[in-house]
């Protein structure tokens, strides 16, 4: 029989004059000699050993770093399995235990194992099953000690499913699965790491309609909420389009072999929807601050209104409708009144405009939609090549003129404009003349939502750099990869876990996941939601 923790004490010879504290944390250390944490104190004194003695003076740097990595995952690995082997040892039965199902198990099982992958290795965790009488039915028996520890329904820990799921979401599945085999030497499939980022992104919308969120804080009685949509295209199987879509791929056929000629497409595109919701502190401006006019200025442009507290959100599943949707719930979220200020920026598609104003007037909301200046100045340039030879000087001082008679409000006479100098012009291509009457009837059909003297004088923005942003870093940045070819279940996953590190929710929504998974695969197995706990 082994010496108790104070009788070894007195056979290892501890410095003279070491204070009470420290001699009891090491009369604590020596009791780990015969217990369920005696491997990995071995571990880790190993480890000092070796560090202590001839071989690392012959070690490069990196490779007693190299070492230490291994041999501490190891380490933690061994204790991680202590703590579970002692828990198992102190988990006290319960006379009884009663599932969903109203039948009463009695009869207990010790030490039922599961294997368990974690960020450290490979454990086993030992525990008490409750066995339903008589039956041998799959899922029949229920073990409280999973649901208290709550252990995930399949053999990955839930750490090393958010490790996988971060660097699923960030780059490729043969990268993800990649780091995540270099950070825990754990070796996961692509197609793993898929159903984990399909399972993670699961619970998005309950997330965002959880009551217990807030608004942001630090938002002023003045401060604007701003509202912006666009798209961008994903590659998805060919069984993965739109009804549409899949309608025109259908009646499409190449006009040569070998090679597509102008208009053609190797693959065809799914639609993401884009949306973003943030708040601004207004700054006035004019249109000098925009458009300063030519020479030194005295003194420097009004920046921009900066955007805070933004919230993104995509989907490849969803409508443009269902998209607009969710971001005018999260600005009635920060302002259910309403009382503030909202404004919407977008870029001239028809549809996209229309959904806008269709949701707030279901909704009772006044809003402001504005066109960003950006989109108008390239129909502005398209116009400009129809008047001057390819690369000609003259162009850029021709599209800064009626930009800036734009930006004063004057879109219709910029139109008109337009429309005479084609008229003028002896010898105009019918396919230029097009072209300038193209840009013309914009300027006239999208004058309601072209009053920039209001936008800039209120202090709103008139450009959707934001939603331009969350389209490239949302969807193009990661659905966009050589050679992927996506399912729409996949890449909304992969969307919505995006939006989520994107918008700074991804930690609250990871903490609040793994209580619904708890409340799922625990909690509703046992009568009235309850775990049974020993006394």
């Amino acid at each position: 029989m082994s010496a108790a923790p104070e009788d070894a004490a007195g056979l290892i010879r501890l410095p003279e004059g070491l204070p009470a504290a420290a001699r009891d944390k090491a009369v604590q250390v020596i009791g780990f000699l015969d217990g369920p944490f005696a491997a990995a104190l071995g571990a880790f004194v190993e480890i000092l050993g070796f560090l202590d003695g001839p071989g690392p003076a012959a070690m490069e740097g990196q490779e007693v770093e190299e070492y230490l990595l291994e041999a501490v995952r190891d380490g933690g690995r061994k204790a991680l399995q202590g703590f579970f082997d002692q828990r198992a040892e102190r988990e006290q039965r319960v006379p009884e235990v009663t599932g969903a199902d109203e039948v009463t198990r009695r009869r207990a099982e010790r030490n039922r194992a599961r294997s368990l992958g974690t960020s450290l290795g490979d454990v086993t965790v030992r525990r008490i099953a409750y066995r339903k009488p008589r039956s041998a039915a799959a899922g029949a028996d229920l073990h409280p000690a999973d649901g208290q520890l709550n252990l995930p329904p399949g053999r990955d820990s839930w750490p090393l499913q958010k490790l996988t799921v971060l660097h699923g979401a960030k780059g490729s599945y043969q990268h993800a699965t990649d780091a995540v085999q270099l950070a825990t030497g754990q070796k996961i499939g692509k197609r793993q790491a898929e159903q984990m980022m399909i399972a993670a992104a699961a619970g998005y919308q309950d997330f965002y309609r959880t009551p217990e969120r807030r608004p942001p804080p630090g938002i002023a009685p003045g401060d604007v909420l701003v509202l912006q949509g666009d798209g961008k295209g994903i590659v998805v199987r060919p069984d993965q389009m739109r009804p549409e879509a899949a309608r025109n791929a259908a009646r499409s056929v190449p006009r040569q072999q070998g090679r597509l000629s102008r208009g053609e497409v190797k693959n065809r595109k799914r639609m993401a929807e884009v949306g973003a919701v943030y708040d601004i502190t207004p700054v006035p401006r004019a249109p000098d601050d925009i458009l300063p006019p030519p020479g030194p200025c005295p003194d420097p442009p009004a920046r921009p209104p900066r955007a805070r507290h933004k919230l993104v959100t995509a989907s490849a599943a969803g409508s443009a409708a269902s998209v607009v949707a969710a971001i005018f719930d999260e600005a009635e979220r920060r302002d259910p009144q309403p009382q503030r200020t909202w404004t919407v920026l977008a870029d001239g598609n028809k549809h996209q405009l229309d959904r806008f104003a269709a949701e707030a007037a279901d909704r009772g909301i006044t809003v402001t939609i504005t066109i960003d200046l950006i989109h108008v100045i390239e129909y502005l340039w398209g116009a400009a090549w129809c008047f001057h030879p390819e690369a000609s000087p003259d162009a850029g001082p021709w599209v800064r003129r009626c930009a800036r008679a734009v930006l004063d409000g004057r879109a219709a006479d910029v139109a008109a404009a337009i429309r005479a100098q084609a008229t003028a012009t002896e010898g105009l291509p019918k396919t230029k003349r097009a072209a300038a009457e193209r840009t013309a009837r914009y300027l006239e059909t999208k004058a309601p939502w072209l009053d920039y003297p209001k936008a800039l004088a209120s202090g709103w923005p008139i450009s959707t750099g934001v939603i331009e942003g969350a389209c490239r870093h949302l969807v193009k940045d990661r659905m966009d990869i050589t050679g992927a070819r996506w399912t729409v279940r996949g890449a909304e996953a992969v969307l919505k876990i995006r939006s989520l590190i994107t918008s700074g929710d991804f930690d609250a929504y990871w903490t609040w996941h793994l209580q619904r998974e708890r409340q799922r695969n625990h909690d509703s197995r046992y009568l009235n939601g309850q775990i049974p706990q020993a006394a």
